[in-house]
Formats: C-alpha cells, sequence, structure tokens
C-alpha cells in the first residue's frame, strides 16, 4: 500500500472538511432549534399583549362613555342642560 504524500494530505484534509461540515451542521440544527423556542416565546408574548390591549380597549370604552361624562360632569362640575330659554342660536 504506497499512498503517496499528496493523497495523504488530501485525505487528511478531507476528513478535516468532513469534521468541520459535522460540526457546523451541529451548530446549524441547535441555533436553529433556540430561534424557534424564542420564536415561540415571542408568539406567546404577542397573544398575551393582544388579549391586553383589547381588554384595555374595552376598559377604555366603558370610562369614555357619553353616560358616564355626562355623570361625571353633573357630579363634579355641577355641570346641567341648559334650559331651552338658555340655548342661543348662532348663525352665520
Amino acid at each position: 500500500m504506497n499512498i503517496s504524500r499528496r493523497q495523504l494530505v488530501t485525505v487528511v484534509v478531507l476528513g478535516c472538511a468532513v469534521i468541520v461540515s459535522a460540526i457546523a451542521s451541529v451548530y446549524a440544527r441547535h441555533e436553529s432549534r433556540r430561534q424557534f423556542v424564542l420564536l415561540q416565546k415571542l408568539t406567546a408574548e404577542r397573544d398575551a399583549l393582544e388579549v391586553e390591549w383589547g381588554r384595555l380597549q374595552i376598559e377604555q370604552s366603558a370610562w369614555s362613555g357619553h353616560a358616564r361624562v355626562e355623570e361625571l360632569a353633573r357630579k363634579k362640575m355641577s355641570m346641567r342642560m341648559p334650559s331651552a330659554a338658555e340655548i342661543e342660536v348662532i348663525r352665520q
């Protein structure tokens, strides 16, 4: 079995290339799984934030409803509806 120096170098280089390729493949798979886990966490966080946003929109609509604003105006600011005699119409 007479292997020349050139063939030996080629085999060693190819062997190193196979090992580097295998390590790169394992790293890529690991990174892919890590990124997928992060994606799942962020998706769950986004869903939770969307639920909270919907709840806050409902709460805002309840707090800013016409009946509530009118009630606060009457109680806290002593406002009232003007009588017909107090209303003036201005025409241009």
